[in-house]
């Protein structure tokens, strides 16, 4: 997920679906979790759980609530769930196909179509993840009848992911997209892009202005975020756990509601 990265003031939408098929194109995979386990604490931290290390900024006492436990994976859990995201000769990661529409939309055995509109990967046997075109002014015309009837009628649709740039924080545009997980009552989550263009004190603000809206302004949203980011890593070992749990492929621990 990390390596499509968002234009500025576009907004990008993923969705998870458990769709299978072959493929053409592999992906590479990123920094071997092995690596990470042997950092330091704090840079450990700082790469797996960035919010938890954001938290750690705040004055104790007045710390506020940034759902830091709803989803909390042990390091081992991790650990595992890096197999499903890690390519190799079993576990092919690839292109599958494109599509303008749903009725365009590859079913299980005939993958065909390349508008290269909704983009399918498929992570081995495992899940198919939907790359969807940008919203807001760059838009393409045919947004609504594209990505409207694809969320709304896609019945193996398990999770939306919605990308918020960190840096500019929930725009109008972003709204776009919120509006529709909500209509539909399409469980979503926001994920926070870009961590690492800000100062310590930007992101802060951005992410308690994000969770403040997200708790008082959604219904359908998962109430964590997920800040990540593309260039540093920071966060996607944590993201891609989630992933993993969400879909069936990994039982964890990490869930927990008080």
């Amino acid at each position: 997920m990390a390596a499509h990265r968002l234009r500025q003031s576009v907004g990008r939408l993923f969705a998870m679906g458990t769709e299978l098929g072959s493929g053409r194109r592999d992906f590479s995979a990123f920094q071997a979790f092995t690596e990470v386990l042997r950092l330091p604490s704090k840079q450990l931290t700082k790469l797996v759980f960035p919010l938890q290390e954001l938290h750690g900024h705040f004055v104790p006492g007045s710390r506020p609530d940034l759902h830091l436990n709803i989803f909390h994976p042990s390091l081992e859990d991790i650990a595992r769930a890096e197999s499903f995201f890690t390519a190799s000769a079993r576990n092919r990661i690839e292109y599958l196909t494109s599509a303008v529409r749903l009725d365009h939309a590859p079913d299980l055995h005939r993958p065909e179509g390349h508008t290269k509109k909704l983009n399918f990967y498929k992570v081995g046997k495992y899940f198919t993840l939907v790359d969807m075109p940008g919203y807001g002014y760059r838009a393409p015309e045919d947004f609504v009848d594209m990505v409207e009837t694809y969320l709304k009628e896609r019945k193996n649709l398990m999770r939306t992911f919605l990308l918020v740039d960190s840096v500019v924080g929930i725009q109008k545009a972003d709204n776009i997209a919120i509006e529709m997980c909500e209509e539909f009552a399409l469980p979503y989550v926001m994920v926070l892009t870009k961590i690492d263009k800000s100062s310590k004190g930007h992101l802060l603000k951005q992410v308690l202005q994000i969770q403040k809206f997200v708790d008082t302004k959604t219904q359908g949203c998962f109430p964590q975020l997920f800040p990540v980011s593309a260039m540093t890593y920071s966060g996607i070992h944590l993201l891609r756990c989630f992933i993993a749990d969400i879909t069936g492929n990994l039982k964890t621990t990490g869930f927990q509601f008080s």
